[in-house]
């Protein structure tokens, strides 16, 4: 998650690949906006409803979930409850840095963004 100056903010997925030539490393980054953030979630949620419907009907995937503990010590888990706050409540976040603001000047690439 990053901010922009005018206090924007946006998601950035980055794929890193190791090259063996030089040792080196391939990165590609995808911004996703705030404008896009349903039309991504509803076309990521498609695509894994069809792997696990379609494509793996007869894998277990609930086996894979990661249960949290609220405040009371109940374990909450993300498949019985829809509720988004509930999780985020049981979700310790106290070790995510604070989002800092993107300084850009017209011409940079992103590569050159200072964070």
């Amino acid at each position: 998650m990053r901010a922009t100056r005018g206090n924007d903010y946006f998601i950035t997925i980055t794929e890193s690949k190791k090259r063996f030539d030089d040792n080196g490393y391939d990165r590609h980054k995808m911004f996703l906006y705030k404008e896009d953030f349903n039309k991504f979630l509803a076309g990521l949620t498609e695509t894994i409803n069809y792997v696990k419907t379609d494509l793996m009907p007869d894998f277990d995937f609930d086996a894979f979930n990661h249960d949290q503990e609220n405040e009371e010590g109940a374990v909450i888990s993300v498949a019985e409850t829809s509720d988004v706050s509930e999780i985020a409540e049981a979700s310790d976040m106290s070790h995510v840095p604070e989002v800092s603001a993107v300084t850009a000047n017209e011409g940079d690439s992103v590569d050159d963004w200072k964070i």
